[in-house]
């Protein structure tokens, strides 16, 4: 599972002046001008191998092949807010996989083989989400201090990305000041929105926290017009499915809890405004992968809330850690299962972001809406929680709505690609 998400990116510095292997001008080179120019370019037709790790590169002579940079245009749109890349070069590489040039420019895999590696990583990450949300609830249920298991949490995605970095799986990237004041805003309201979350999950059904956080798009949508973004009229319409189905959703819910409604919708709002400040604040810091700005805002969110859950619920944590043990019998089960929480967290997250490059957003917005409902589906059969037919309808209506806002905002940014093309 480590290999599958987690592949290092590598730069390479090609500076030899007679190359081995042929020369031949790239049709596709940003630098090609006119036929007087002096061609420099040339394909290498075999895989180097740097730290283990085959690839493909095409490059110009004397230049560095730069690192990807991190899209902002995708924080938006994506649940976690940041991607990573390189992941589908190395591996197609690596297979040998037939390539096709594509209309645009772009190479392309076989269709089996591009369909048989959507489904592992669609697999890999709708798996990871289910345990994650069926073990920290089960954790929630026997002892109900969500505080402390966020934090837990954040401090394993933090230890994960710190093994990554020391044993080179993942390059470290190099950080200043001006960087960390710019993560600053971020990570705090990434902290917001996961303990919110988090208390949902303790107070409430896994599926009603569900059905609500899927209303995001509307805080989405309201948040960045008052900061002066349009959105088309098919947007607006699509979210008011949304609003009516979590509104019939929370009506009908068999354990309907204030708290855990408010914290479902608090935690919409934090991720919304962590994704709006990540854009604005951000975007000097284009050369770092999302895989090292996430983990470096996981670091900083623990940071900010272990002293705050100290304070909120430290002085209970001891006796509810002897009743937790109490009733669950086996002292071994009960760590097992906080440590398989904390760890699925960060996977599932790590996961989604693989999904996010190896697909087009309108692929990845059906494949999360899906998602959603799988890991609905799949908490309710564990944990038998008795679903109303009007709380049904409510929560397919707004799922629904979540899948309509998804595809218009997708094809937003192409109708404005193809606006300034004409």
């Amino acid at each position: 599972m480590l290999t599958l998400n987690v592949l290092p990116s590598t730069n390479v510095t090609l500076s030899k002046s007679r190359p081995k292997y042929p020369v031949s001008p790239s049709p596709f080179h940003p630098n090609l001008g006119s036929r007087n120019q002096k061609l420099r370019t040339f394909s290498l037709t075999k895989p180097l191998i740097q730290n283990g790790h085959p690839f493909r590169c095409s490059a110009n002579q004397d230049s560095e092949i730069s690192r990807p940079r991190l899209d902002f245009s995708k924080i938006l749109r994506h649940p976690s807010g940041f991607s990573s890349r390189n992941t589908t070069q190395i591996l197609e590489a690596a297979s040998g996989t037939p390539e096709e040039v594509s209309p645009d420019g772009e190479i392309e895999v076989s269709k089996p083989k591009v369909n048989m590696k959507l489904a592992l990583i669609f697999g890999l990450w709708y798996f990871q989400n289910i345990v994650f949300n069926i073990y920290n609830k089960k954790v929630l249920n026997i002892f109900p201090y969500p505080w402390l298991l966020a934090s837990f949490q954040l401090f394993c995605g933090s230890v994960w990305m710190l093994i990554l970095w020391s044993f080179k799986l993942q390059p470290c990237p190099k950080i200043n000041k001006s960087f960390i004041i710019a993560l600053l805003g971020p990570a705090l309201f990434h902290t917001i929105g996961h303990i919110s979350a988090c208390v949902s999950f303790s107070k409430v059904a896994v599926s009603f926290t569900h059905v609500i956080k899927s209303a995001e798009p509307v805080f989405s949508v309201v948040f960045s017009s008052f900061l002066g973004d349009t959105y088309p009229l098919t947007v607006w319409l699509s979210i008011l499915p949304i609003v009516f189905g979590c509104s019939l959703a929370a009506v009908t819910e068999v354990s309907f809890n204030l708290g855990g409604l408010s914290g479902a919708m608090i935690s919409n709002v934090g991720f919304v405004l962590r994704n709006i400040f990540s854009k604005r604040s951000l975007q000097n810091f284009k050369e770092v992968d999302g895989l090292n700005l996430y983990g470096w805002i996981t670091i900083i969110s623990l940071i900010y809330l272990f002293p705050v859950a100290v304070f909120v619920e430290g002085s209970q944590w001891v006796a509810g850690y002897h009743k937790a043990l109490g009733t669950i019998g086996n002292p071994n089960t009960f760590y097992l299962w906080v440590l398989i929480s904390g760890i699925f967290y960060h996977l599932y997250n790590q996961s989604s972001y693989q999904a996010l490059d190896d697909i087009s957003p309108l692929t990845f917005s059906v494949g999360n809406t899906m998602k959603r409902v799988v890991v609905i589906v799949a908490t309710v059969l564990v944990f038998r929680n008795p679903v109303r037919p009007l709380n049904a309808l409510g929560s397919a209506i707004a799922i629904f709505g979540t899948f309509l806002y998804s595809q218009a905002t997708v094809k937003k940014p192409k109708k404005e690609a193809v606006e300034k093309k004409d």
